[in-house]
């Protein structure tokens, strides 16, 4: 079954399409009644299906992803949040493929080891290095929407309860009233992003920073 990718940018959407990845921790679906309904594995490993394609030049960290009916989430959320550049290839590439370090290969696509060649000029087909305070560990993960935009649960739609060490935070902004997608979700504690103050360090292949 293939999975739609929403990537949204400070309160704008935009709809495109992928699928793939692991698996994890447990949270409980609230349906429209209240009830539990099935277990997500909140916090697992899941790789962003846009990460499957060798022209994707990565994520930003002023961007919220959602990768929707992710397979390896149980049919929930594969959830970028704040993330930069792709998950395998922490110090990214420069704009001939090549990584800041020669002991390192360049970037590849998981799974396949086909080489990554952006298709995006705006971003000099380069791979930008992940933030130091913002590993993949941390910040790409199975989640799940656990309240709307105006932060509560009982509009009929199903939500779910965030386990320990994951807390229900607002993420996406609504672009319509009852937009699907818009409000919280389950985050790691302690890793809202702050646009002053997180990723003002980037992953460095000579410090080796970044393993």
């Amino acid at each position: 079954m293939k999975s739609a990718w929403w990537l949204l940018v400070a309160g704008g959407a935009a709809a495109c399409g992928g699928s793939t990845a692991a698996a994890g921790d447990g949270g409980a679906q609230i349906g429209p009644d209240g009830g539990s309904t099935s277990n997500v594995p909140i916090g697992a490993a899941c790789t962003p299906s846009p990460e499957l394609s060798p022209t994707f030049a990565g994520f930003f960290a002023q961007e919220v992803s959602l990768d929707l009916s992710h397979p390896a989430c149980g049919g929930a959320v594969c959830l970028a949040n704040h993330f930069q550049g792709r998950t395998t290839c922490p110090y990214g590439q420069d704009s001939a493929g090549h990584s800041p370090s020669p002991s390192l290969p360049g970037c590849t696509v998981p799974g396949t080891g086909q080489p990554v060649v952006p298709a995006d000029p705006t971003a000099g087909q380069t791979v930008r290095p992940q933030c130091v305070d913002r590993r993949p560990s941390g910040s790409v993960y199975c989640s799940c929407r656990c309240a709307n935009a105006q932060g509560k649960t009982d509009d009929g739609a199903a939500y779910c309860a965030c386990p320990g060490s994951f807390t229900c935070t607002q993420l996406v902004s609504e672009i319509k009233p009852g937009d699907p997608n818009a409000g919280a979700y389950c985050i790691e504690d302690n890793t809202v992003f702050d646009r002053s103050s997180s990723c003002t360090q980037v992953c460095d292949a000579v410090q080796n920073d970044c393993p």
